[in-house]
């Protein structure tokens, strides 16, 4: 568990939908929502598994 307080000079928090009674984010959703970024905009970038220079 992780507790977390920020003041905001301006506008609010846009927090994600609560399911089953949990918010779930990546890492690097939670770094923008804590840097008051809107978290909805980060997307991951799917990195292809490298083959074997065999």
């Amino acid at each position: 568990m992780v507790l977390v307080a920020k003041r905001l000079e301006a506008g609010q928090f846009r927090w994600p939908a609560i399911r089953d009674g949990v918010i779930r984010l990546t890492p690097a959703q939670l770094s923008a929502l804590v840097e008051g970024l809107d978290w909805t905009r980060v997307r991951g970038v799917r990195v292809p598994r490298p083959t074997s220079a065999g």
